[in-house]
């Protein structure tokens, strides 16, 4: 899971985190997140864990300092670095969600995609669209396919729905492409 530290300024994006983790919980799949008490991470901990739901972080030791790290999950593994964070936070998981977040969110969701693009994994991405908040991102993603820096067989990496039912059904049935070389300047 990836998602804001922060609650963002409309309420719909906390019911939503809580939403998502009472739901992965009660269907038995386990979160992995990046282990803060604080915005939208922490309901989503919380409401997961209140719903009975087995909840991982993974935290840099100088985020855990500034008090910011979540007591009450099952496991909470610290590690030094932010690269450190990514990669074990990207080990543990079968699947990634990002809800609504900033520059960090943005980030980790890319690195996935990237990850996936180059055959560093096969694991399904997708972003959970709450009230349109990643609308102009995806516009922008299609551009970016129409323009040529996107190729058309790596846009599906990247699933996305506003509804959490349609977006778990299509990360469980997306064919996910392998990497293919790019092909060589004409």
């Amino acid at each position: 899971m990836f998602c804001g530290s922060a609650h963002g300024n409309d309420p719909i994006y906390t019911a939503a985190a809580r939403a998502l983790g009472r739901e992965l919980a009660e269907r038995g799949i386990e979160i992995v997140y990046g282990g803060g008490r604080v915005g939208l991470m922490g309901e989503l901990a919380d409401a997961a864990l209140a719903a009975g739901g087995r909840v991982l972080g993974v935290i840099p030791q100088r985020l855990r300092d500034l008090e910011v790290a979540h007591s009450g999950l099952h496991e909470l593994f610290v590690v030094d670095t932010m690269h450190a964070r990514k990669a074990m936070m990207a080990h543990l998981s079968d699947a990634f969600i990002a809800l609504p977040g900033g520059f960090g969110t943005l980030e980790e969701l890319f690195e996935v995609v990237t990850w996936c693009q180059i055959g560093y994994h096969q694991k399904p991405v997708g972003i959970l669209d709450v009230a349109g908040y990643y609308a102009p991102l995806l516009r922008f993603l299609d551009h970016a396919e129409a323009s040529g820096f996107i190729r058309d067989i790596y846009r599906p990496i990247l699933q996305h729905a506003d509804d959490l039912e349609a977006l778990l059904a299509q990360l469980a049935a997306v064919a996910l492409p392998r990497f293919v070389a790019p092909p060589p300047p004409v």
